[in-house]
């Protein structure tokens, strides 16, 4: 049987082809061999270019690179899921289909993974660019030293939501296989599922390092599968898709609850109500009655018990998105790190 590479690293395309030359570059041009490069192209209308460039890099870089054309749109739930079926490596390391990996990623994320053991899911840093990965517009990190979190409870309060942000998702491939299901789709957060059961019986790891870039100018491409067309507009979050992917969220902690006995529902809602903004930057521009209507229903999920909840909508209704953008970038600058409320302060 052939050795099994350390990392799959897996793309879920769809569309964006004018992207995808960069992004194979910053991953094949790393120095590091025990890789594999699985794509799975979700039936878009770009699937003629996606499959042309990919073949010049399977061509280039033998041995390399698998390219799978979905014979129906998965979504992206499913696409997520496709691939962590394809992926022969120890573990999958997940790229949006429009961003960069940073040099030297992924020796930084095997030396993460070498120094601890049974090493579920690995928390990278990451940063924001517009137009030029020169400029970064914004770095996340949640803390400023490596951290290794217990299973169960304890992994999984810090990890669920900051898995929400698709490259750099580091998991180990076989436990995300053997809890694969399609109950969320349409929520466009499997990662936080796979985060959330694999956690269970495996810790977790944060590396300060920053190991990929995501590109902020590309609009939502969801709402084109059988799951998302009914919420989801390509092209824009809505209010309702908003609601939609917060309540998938919490539902994925309360099915924990029920079927694995692990209780994080409280503690999950509280950290999402901590950290609210980014959930509702893209409904600030809204009619003040329409973005009231969107307070009372998130709040209906539990938030309202939290008063930083309130604070995001009420500094969002009278600063606006960009001038609270530039007060939340000023504050990180100042900790080095994103700011830390409740279970992350821990």
């Amino acid at each position: 049987m052939a050795r099994r590479p350390k990392f799959s690293v897996c793309i879920p395309a769809y569309n964006r082809a004018r992207h995808l030359a960069p992004l194979l570059d910053s991953i094949l041009g790393q120095n590091y061999e025990d890789l594999e490069v699985v794509l799975c192209e979700d039936r878009s209308p770009e699937r003629e270019a996606i499959v042309a460039i990919a073949e010049q890099y399977r061509q280039k870089y033998p041995g390399k690179m698998r390219v799978f054309l979905n014979e129906q749109n998965l979504g992206y739930d499913g696409n997520v899921r496709s691939l962590v079926d394809k992926a022969a490596g120890e573990y999958c390391f997940f790229m949006g289909n429009d961003d960069l990996m940073c040099e030297d990623a992924l020796t930084i994320a095997a030396g993460v993974i070498d120094r601890h053991e049974n090493v579920g899911v690995v928390l990278r840093s990451y940063a924001w660019f517009d137009d030029t990965p020169d400029r970064l517009a914004a770095e996340v990190r949640y803390f400023s030293e490596e951290r290794v979190f217990s299973p169960g409870p304890e992994a999984i309060s810090v990890f669920f939501r900051r898995s929400g942000v698709i490259s750099g998702y580091i998991v180990h491939r076989d436990s995300a296989h053997e809890v694969g299901t399609s109950q969320f789709d349409g929520g466009l957060y499997y990662q936080m599922y796979l985060t959330a059961n694999v956690l269970v019986t495996r810790s977790a790891v944060f590396t300060p390092a920053l190991l990929v870039l995501c590109r902020s100018s590309e609009l939502p491409d969801f709402g084109n599968s059988s799951c998302e067309r009914t919420v989801y507009v390509p092209g824009r979050y809505t209010a309702q898709a908003r609601l939609k992917m917060i309540a998938g969220a919490l539902s994925i902690v309360r099915d924990l609850k029920e079927k694995r006995g692990v209780d994080v529902v409280d503690v999950i809602t509280r950290d999402f109500a901590n950290y609210f903004y980014p959930y509702i930057r893209d409904q600030l521009n809204a009619p003040g009655r329409e973005l009231f209507s969107l307070y009372r229903e998130f709040g209906k999920m539990g938030f309202s018990k939290h008063w930083l909840f309130h604070v995001y909508f009420v500094l969002g209704y009278v600063l606006g998105a960009r001038r609270l953008d530039a007060c939340i970038k000023l504050g990180r600058k100042m900790l080095g790190h994103s700011p830390r409320f409740g279970i992350a302060a821990n």
